[in-house]
């Protein structure tokens, strides 16, 4: 008789616990243990560093600012700085992996800007052209339609 007590005693307790393996399976969540070892990352993202510094020195440096050039290099680099990120327990991008790719882009791609396109306006005759057709065909069709509206017994 003490089989059917233990186990309404034990019963919530069972279904507590599958209640909270059901809930983070539906979840997909997993629950990080481990805290960022910010240190370690930053003892360990300079390798990264220094592997995409001795890779870029295979590249130009005239050619820096061509992407197509050094894209397997930057890619290898970009994964070497979450793998050691993740080794850490800690997210990848953070704030400190960002300062630290911050750097090797003023290192590498200081001199990379982008030059502006100054956009001008067209001549006058060239502009007032543009406007005056579709303005010309807009009043075209709208008297085309009108007239075919007062016409309906041609059209029928």
């Amino acid at each position: 008789m003490e089989a059917p007590g233990c186990l309404r005693r034990r019963l919530p307790v069972l279904l507590l616990w599958v209640n909270g393996l059901v809930m983070l399976g539906f979840a997909g969540a997993r629950q990080q243990t481990n805290l960022c070892n910010e240190s370690l990352m930053l003892e360990k993202l300079p390798a990264c560093g220094k592997s995409f510094e001795e890779m870029m020195k295979k590249v130009d440096s005239k050619k820096w600012c061509n992407l197509t050039e050094f894209i397997m290099y930057y890619d290898n680099f970009t994964q070497c700085t979450e793998r050691e990120a993740n080794d850490a327990s800690c997210f990848w991008p953070n704030p400190l992996a960002e300062g630290f790719i911050t750097g090797i882009h003023k290192q590498f791609f200081s001199n990379c800007t982008s030059e502006k396109v100054h956009w001008e306006d067209p001549p006058d005759e060239i502009l007032i052209t543009l406007i005056l057709i579709p303005v010309m065909l807009t009043c075209a069709m709208i008297t085309l339609v009108v007239w075919c509206s007062k016409r309906s017994d041609i059209l029928v």
